[in-house]
């Protein structure tokens, strides 16, 4: 069988046009990309809570499990992630139905540091964005925003590290977004594959 020729064979134009995998994965990799564009459409709190369980099974050091996510569903909630968010990126966010912050704990149970708390909270992100895509939701992460007045805002402990924002939602029309961002409306590429890989060492 031709992995290559199969996984092609369901990218979406858009994404065809983009992107190409320099070897054999799975389409749901290519056609997952970060989209600011939301259509004006709930999210339900079901849906929305598949999405998050999905992150709950990410791989975790010593089942430490350090992420944590903090959601912002209804109008009041997302009112105070306005609060931090930039200007810029409020053009769009300010559209999306649902706005996740997401922390990670820093210590383990005994209270020293848990070192791979940043390291398996992406595990979680990544895990977020792919579930939303396969339930044909939209996911962008957005570093852009004031931590520290996000921490006060959302009275976060001190053991808490807060990484992104996350914007989620059902993908909307290129259109409705500024002249600036509907020209990066686009699934963006990669660099290959081989200028990653470092072989035995630097």
């Amino acid at each position: 069988m031709n992995m290559s020729v199969s996984t092609q064979a369901v990218l979406t134009p858009e994404v065809e046009a983009h992107r190409k995998a320099d070897y054999p994965v799975h389409s749901l990799f290519l056609n997952r990309w970060s989209s600011r564009a939301f259509e004006d459409k709930e999210v339900t709190k079901e849906t929305l809570n598949t999405v998050l369980e999905a992150a709950r099974w990410a791989p975790s050091s010593s089942n430490l499990q350090p992420w944590r996510f903090v959601v912002a569903h209804t109008e009041a909630q997302k009112q105070k992630f306005q609060a931090f968010i930039k200007p810029n990126n409020r053009l769009w966010t300010d559209h999306a139905p649902v706005l996740l912050l997401l922390l990670s704990h820093k210590l383990r149970q005994d209270g020293e540091p848990n070192g791979a708390h940043a390291f398996d909270t992406g595990a979680a992100w990544a895990s977020i964005a792919f579930q939303a895509h396969l339930l044909g939701l939209a996911t962008r992460a957005v570093g852009g925003y004031d931590r520290e007045i996000a921490r006060e805002v959302l009275q976060v402990p001190a053991e808490y590290e807060l990484h992104a924002v996350i914007a989620l939602g059902y993908r909307g029309a290129r259109e409705t977004l500024a002249e600036d961002f509907q020209q990066r409306e686009l699934p963006n590429g990669r660099r290959a594959l081989n200028e990653s890989i470092i072989e035995g060492s630097f």
